[in-house]
């Protein structure tokens, strides 16, 4: 139980890190408009590491995986020398879309919200 915790710790430096090494050294300009990491997950034997990153634009969202994509060696080297591990972890990014799921589901609910008002409005 114990090799989990320490993965958990990895992964949480590992997001952190590269958001950091994102946002002050990568100057892409595909890398324009609201994203963020939303979480990283390392492999036990911290080989590969699945980066999960949320763009709120949909009209941006291929141009920010593609420069992610493009700047994962630098950024696999940026992360070697900010996190201390033996293995700098192969970095794999994957466009997260649960932000935008959650404001759908929401959306749905409200409106799910307001017919019922309005037909017990109707029946009184």
């Amino acid at each position: 139980m114990a090799g989990f915790d320490r993965i958990d710790r990895i992964s949480a430096e590992v997001a952190r890190e590269l958001d950091r090494i994102l946002r002050d050294e990568v100057h892409d300009p595909r890398l324009g408009g609201t994203w963020s990491i939303l979480r990283a997950e390392v492999t036990r034997d911290l080989r590969y590491c699945k980066v999960h990153v949320s763009v709120l634009e949909q009209d941006k969202r291929a141009g920010v995986m593609e420069a992610l994509k493009s700047a994962a060696g630098f950024l696999r080297r940026e992360l070697g020398r900010r996190v201390d591990l033996r293995y700098t972890p192969e970095l794999i990014f994957e466009l997260d879309t649960n932000i935008e799921y959650a404001s759908y589901m929401t959306k749905l609910i409200d409106e799910a919200v307001k017919r019922d008002a309005a037909r017990s409005d109707d029946t009184q």
